[in-house]
């Protein structure tokens, strides 16, 4: 019966991660989903329900438009599979139960936010104000302990950031600030603090990477949503046995 739950979650995470590329493409663009239905961003040919199957119509197509023939984002099966794994994830380090319900909100949010700062350089504003009333609920329902570090959580996550803009002058931006401070009602105040200091060095390696092998301009912008939602995920799931291994090897 577990196998069964565990390929379910990972089914229903590809089919709902193949509409969070949707909203993640259209909120930041104030595309209404009232629109006629999906359709080529480069011929804009209305997509046949054979085009719009998650992750099969990618390999069906071979990565192309029907029409024109035009590469299709590698984002799009990327984000299908990854909330399908993360799903499943989930089921399987939580079980049947009120913080499965949390994480699983959480992961929906962090997904649709990894395609618009990916994609636009970021963050909606809609998109955490759709997430954050319904995080809190459960964050009371399901509440961490003790209960107000959510509430230390928030702080710590949008003050420390706040101070990070003020002193870089812009360095990051205040989509990264609200994330954090999102953030910190899921994870508490530790986990968001492993969480900034995690991000970073994923994207100072990356980040140099990129620099090294591309030959990329320093100054060229790079979103840093990617590196804080990974970081996140890494939080919530292994961020108490990383600060114990922490504080035991120091």
């Amino acid at each position: 019966m577990e196998v069964y739950w565990f390929i379910l979650f990972f089914v229903v995470g590809v089919v709902i991660g193949s509409f969070f590329n949707v909203v993640g493409l259209r909120v930041p663009q104030r595309i209404p989903f009232s629109n006629d239905r999906s359709y080529c961003p480069s011929c804009q040919k209305q997509l046949k329900s054979i085009d719009l199957i998650p992750i099969f119509s990618y390999l069906f197509l071979r990565g192309k438009c029907r029409h024109c023939q035009t590469n299709i984002s590698i984002l799009y099966p990327i984000i299908e599979i990854l909330t399908g794994f993360l799903f499943a994830f989930s089921y399987w380090k939580l079980g049947l139960s009120l913080e499965l319900i949390t994480v699983l909100i959480f992961i929906s949010m962090l997904m649709i936010l990894f395609v618009s700062d990916l994609t636009y350089m970021l963050i909606p504003n809609k998109i955490l104000l759709f997430f954050l009333p319904l995080l809190i609920i459960m964050r009371i329902i399901s509440p961490l302990t003790p209960w107000y570090d959510a509430i230390i959580g928030a702080v710590v996550g949008y003050v420390v950031l706040a101070l990070i803009i003020i002193l870089s002058k812009g360095g990051m931006g205040g989509g990264d600030m609200k994330l954090f401070g999102v953030i910190g009602i899921i994870i508490g105040w530790k986990g968001t603090l492993l969480t900034l200091f995690l991000a970073s060095l994923l994207g100072l390696f990356v980040g140099g990477t990129m620099i090294l092998f591309k030959k990329q301009a320093k100054k060229e912008p790079i979103p840093f949503g990617p590196y804080i939602i990974v970081a996140a995920i890494i939080s919530y799931f292994y961020g108490d046995n990383i600060i114990a291994f922490y504080m035991e090897f120091f």
